[in-house]
């Protein structure tokens, strides 16, 4: 999984509109986006800027946060 952010709320939205239903996810406290990193793909085919901000082992497990 992959934490990123979006440059302004219109990208935001349209990058969740395309990637809700493709790919699980989950928006952490900070406004960033936990997603897998398939999603990269998938978001530069469709030309939505993003930025990625952390690299991480963190899997969410029954609504909670957990380090692997």
């Amino acid at each position: 999984m992959v934490t990123i952010s979006f440059a302004d709320r219109d990208t935001e939205k349209r990058a969740l509109a395309f990637l809700l239903g493709r790919f699980s996810g989950h928006v952490l406290q900070s406004g960033e986006h936990l997603v897998p990193e398939a999603a990269f793909e998938a978001l530069a085919q469709q030309d939505i800027p993003f930025i990625q901000t952390e690299k991480t082992n963190r899997q969410v497990r029954q609504g909670r946060q957990e380090m692997q």
